[in-house]
């Protein structure tokens, strides 16, 4: 990028191909939807035999390369309408500084150098002072090789002022290049192979390419997206927009759009829902046992999306931060009056288990709450790192045992919850907040901070270790409006103090709270440890099953017994009552889910209560 290029840019010239590139990306996802959801489905419906299904197959590619093209046009656009955005702020400077030499009279040369003439007297000599050509200095030089400045004390006044004009040509030619640099090169990659085939290693090279649209746009995203604003800021941003230009950010900027705490759900799920396969096309073909996890984690959310649900399914949030990120909701939390995010807790990360299992608990809590109120939404959260329980946290106890991994996450929880407060359409919404195991440690923390968990009315604490205070109160809402399951025999409830178990977790507890195999159990001490004392004092603060504590406690099934201390090693361990607190199918625990749900429903008269320990 030189002077001269940088003068006869036109930014509206990249607005206009953007545009045309967005034409094409509707053309192509109009002609995706209509062989996917007519042409296909009458086939189906009318044909049998080989020669139909050879057709679908065939259909099936068709439908994939215009697919493939939608999403390379929508990102082409939001590359060259960040290119336009970024390029006016230096080229305004350049044809500023150019103007000002014009005034003056100055003559500005191909490089970017200021002519200027004599002016002023010699002291010594009386003589003219004369004139003379000044580089600007762009800022990007080694130190002592910059030009000479000495002239900025010259007795000739136009000195100084040729190299104001020249440092600022300088820094706008330096700025475009950059900017044009990392443009040209995200770009560069947006290109089809000849004879193109989408396979998964195409849609994995997408996935690269949406990576370099978002790094090369960067700033432009910093500039035009309230990143660093609230979810009723973000909102209210999105609210102001064209259609146009949601499309085009939903479009070019899927990841982003898709995880922004204030953008409308469905919104969020159809940038999500075009992320996801970009996601999982990223992790295959990679050997490491996280993001093998990661990926079997996807693939399981892609099948459930892709299959029926009622209520149905919304996708908020999906990532491949961290342990992996998963956002789900059963019914919309923007049309629903009651409306439940639940944080699971440790040993929780994006797999299979998550997929098949966890995401269940939301599930069931929307579908028994809709029994009592049909404008009901639940979700499960994983938009942090819950601690995993390693070997190596087991026998250092780096995270498990402290609360660090909740102070990160309870931020992020809060602006969700913003979030969800702010797109919500209801006039009367009812918002619950649900923690279960070190998840509820999570949401303790989260209504600590300043002003609370937002919108939040009710919160729901289920086989809790502590929640980092010691009343109900604490949490910000009214102690009327807290409640705590905690199963007879789930012993996670019953873990000791910090100072009842010497701090130390090798032997102790804690290691419960996960779940896992008896392998991953230190000795027989794990059982005996439960504390017996009665301070009711857990790892994480007061019981919040007590009556000290001071909230609702809502009945739950007994859940399974522990085995007896000797017979851990054989016994093939399992701690059931700590899992099964949403869960209303048989051998289970219906009690318990169906209380969840009634205070979710906002029906806090259906919940059947028991007498605080």
């Amino acid at each position: 990028m030189d002077l001269k290029t940088l003068k006869a840019i036109r930014p509206s010239e990249y607005t206009d191909a953007a545009d045309g590139y967005r034409a094409a990306s509707d053309m192509a996802d109009a002609a995706k939807d209509r062989i996917d959801n007519q042409i296909t489905k009458v086939i189906e419906g009318a044909n049998e035999g080989e020669a139909a299904k050879a057709a679908l197959r065939q259909l099936k590619k068709l439908s994939e390369n215009f697919h493939y093209a939608q999403v390379e046009c929508g990102l082409v656009t939001g590359a060259l309408n960040g290119f336009s955005s970024e390029i006016a702020s230096p080229r305004r400077r350049l044809l500023e500084a150019l103007e000002d030499a014009e005034a003056l009279s100055y003559t500005v040369g191909a490089d970017g150098s200021v002519a200027y003439p004599a002016g002023g007297k010699n002291e010594l000599t009386d003589n003219e002072i004369l004139g003379g050509t000044i580089t600007g200095n762009n800022g990007r030089y080694t130190p002592g090789l910059g030009p000479d400045t000495s002239g900025l004390h010259s007795a000739n006044p136009h000195r100084a002022k040729a190299q104001y004009i020249a440092d600022r040509i300088a820094h706008a030619v330096q700025e475009a290049t950059e900017i044009d640099d990392r443009y040209s090169k995200a770009l560069a990659k947006l290109k089809a192979a000849p004879g193109l085939t989408v396979s998964t290693k195409t849609w994995a090279n997408v996935a690269s390419d949406l990576d370099a649209v978002s790094l090369a746009a960067s700033e432009y995203l910093r500039d035009n997206i309230p990143l660093d604003k609230s979810p009723a800021d973000r909102k209210e941003w999105w609210d102001g927009l064209s259609d146009e230009e949601r499309d085009e950010y939903k479009r070019a900027f899927p990841e982003i759009i898709g995880n922004l705490d204030g953008i409308p759900a469905a919104v969020r799920d159809e940038a999500n829902r075009e992320n996801l396969p970009l996601l999982i096309a990223s992790l295959e073909g990679k050997d490491d046992e996280t993001s093998q996890a990661k990926l079997g984690g996807l693939r399981r959310i892609q099948e459930r999306l892709d299959t029926v649900s009622v209520p149905p399914m919304y996708l908020l949030g999906i990532g491949n931060e961290g342990n992996g990120r998963a956002i789900i909701s059963f019914g919309n939390p923007d049309k629903s009056k009651n409306v439940s995010a639940y944080v699971p807790g440790l040993d929780t990360k994006l797999d299979e288990e998550f997929a098949n299992g966890t995401v269940n608990r939301a599930f069931y809590t929307a579908k028994l709450g809709r029994d009592m109120d049909p404008s009901t939404a639940s979700i499960v959260w994983l938009g942090y790192d819950a601690p995993l329980m390693t070997p190596g946290e087991l026998v250092s106890g780096s995270s498990v045992a402290l609360t660090s991994n909740a102070e990160h996450g309870a931020p992020a929880y809060n602006s969700f919850m913003g979030g969800i407060a702010a797109t919500n359409e209801n006039a009367d919404t009812h918002i619950t907040a649900i923690g279960h195991s070190y998840g509820s440690l999570t949401v303790g923390t989260a209504a600590r901070q300043a002003g609370g968990i937002p919108g939040v009315d009710d919160i729901v604490l289920v086989g809790s270790p502590g929640v980092g205070v010691d009343k109900a109160s604490d949490l910000g809402i009214g102690k009327e409006h807290v409640w705590v399951g905690s199963a007879e025999n789930d012993v996670v409830t019953k873990l000791p103090s910090m100072k009842e178990n010497g701090g130390a977790l090798l032997g102790g507890g804690i290691g419960l709270i996960a779940g896992g195999p008896p392998g991953a159990l230190i000795g027989a001490a794990a059982v005996g440890s439960v504390s017996d004392s009665d301070n009711n004092d857990l790892w994480f603060g007061k019981d919040p099953a007590s009556s000290e504590f001071g909230a609702n406690r809502f009945k739950t099934l007994p859940g399974p017994t522990l085995v007896s201390a000797p017979d851990v090693w054989n016994s093939g361990l399992t701690i059931d009552a700590h899992s099964n607190y949403f869960t209303p199918e048989p051998g289970k625990d219906q009690v318990s889910a169906r209380n969840i749900a009634a205070v979710v429903a906002g029906e806090p008269g259906f919940v059947s209560r028991e007498k605080p320990r």
